[in-house]
């Protein structure tokens, strides 16, 4: 049988110089078509403004299930058959934390995913930092950048990650005062009581958090037959199956327990939760993810189980 997919072969981690030179290759394809993407994005948005607790007016907008009736402007609702919400422009700038794993199994990329996970989660943090930048907001990186106000924050992050060193498990977060709001991008293969264990403790401190698991399409799929060889790109561990088709639905059973798991966590820590996977367009976990930074319901995106 043909491989299916393929682990991208890290350099050593002693060649500091050379693995540093491999991620900048990367970076800069990922900057432009995060720019790309967030331009898509934001095309008729409101420029710099968003809606937020401030004394300006912005905009009426459809009422949205789920929203606290305060809000409504029985006013402007009374003109029509439709209720309406009383938008206040954010005048406040806001830090938001963005971090994507670099680990090895972020490395993987099958023959029915459009890209790595590495590259989708670099695109999609990047993508972020542009939109979030040009709305005004404090952008940082845990262990990597500072906070920033600047409208070349996007910029300013990719450079920063072309010269940081590989990570594995989530980000050290102590140098994250006060109140405010972390996006952490990964595959989250691990168990999901091992994830909520690193993550429950930044909910208790008072971030808002949300978390974007990235997929390849064969991981959910399991679309091997046969004799097929398995690697750990983490551990270089392998197993061996004599007839890979016999484990499938076992697998998949055991893989969406663990994302039901990871979701339920995290909506007991009132954190987001958006899956997305390789084969659809960064633009849908884009929309979701910012959709949720900004208060607003976020609809799923289409194609892509919860």
């Amino acid at each position: 049988m043909a491989s299916i997919g393929q682990i991208v072969e890290q350099t050593p981690s002693s060649e500091v110089l050379s693995r540093a030179q491999a991620r900048a290759i990367l970076v800069p394809d990922c900057m432009v078509e995060a720019k790309r993407i967030a331009n898509t994005v934001i095309a008729g948005w409101h420029g710099r403004r968003k809606r937020g607790i401030g004394e300006n007016f912005w905009q009426f907008r459809p009422y949205a299930e789920g929203e606290s009736l305060s809000r409504i402007d029985w006013r402007r609702s009374a003109r029509d058959d439709h209720t309406y919400v009383r938008d206040r422009e954010w005048e406040a700038a806001h830090t938001v934390w963005l971090w994507a794993d670099m680990s090895p199994s972020m490395m993987y990329k099958s023959t029915l995913a459009l890209v790595s996970k590495e590259s989708r989660a670099l695109v999609l943090m990047l993508a972020l930092a542009e939109i979030l930048a040009r709305s005004g907001e404090r952008i940082g990186c845990p262990g990597i950048m500072e906070p920033v106000s600047a409208r070349n924050a996007a910029e300013r992050l990719a450079a920063a990650i072309m010269h940081a060193p590989p990570t594995t498990g989530l980000p050290e977060t102590a140098m994250i005062r006060g109140h405010s709001d972390i996006v952490l991008i990964g595959d989250f293969l691990d168990d999901a009581d091992k994830v909520m264990e690193r993550i429950t403790p930044l909910g208790r401190r008072g971030l808002r958090g949300h978390v974007v698991e990235i997929a390849d399409p064969a991981e959910e799929t399991f679309p091997y037959t046969g004799h097929t060889e398995f690697t750990d790109p983490e551990t270089g561990e392998k197993l061996v199956s004599g007839r890979a088709e016999m484990i499938r639905e076992d697998y998949q059973r055991a893989y969406l327990a663990r994302r039901e798991a990871l979701g339920e966590g995290l909506r007991r820590l009132a954190w987001s939760f958006v899956f997305h996977r390789t084969d659809h367009l960064a633009s849908e976990a884009l929309v979701a993810v910012h959709g949720y930074l900004s208060g607003m319901p976020a609809r799923r995106p289409s194609g892509e189980r919860p």
